[in-house]
């Protein structure tokens, strides 16, 4: 029985997810936050404006 636990920890480190490792790198993503700049879907938030697109065009890069 003991096996079966560390069977499913070894499983669970093996298959577990890095952060961000699932996004891919869209050129204009990078050069957003390569500025210091953040990528977010609709509005920008009130203090920050609209500097570009990212993710292909998808979302757009907010600058404070």
């Amino acid at each position: 029985m003991k096996i079966l636990y560390l069977l499913f920890a070894v499983l669970l480190f093996l298959f577990q997810a890095a952060p961000g490792s699932a996004d891919p790198l869209f050129p204009d993503t990078v050069a957003c936050r390569n500025q210091g700049n953040f990528c977010r879907a609709g509005a920008c938030p009130p203090t920050f404006t609209i500097s570009g697109q990212c993710h292909g065009g998808l979302l757009n890069c907010c600058a404070k």
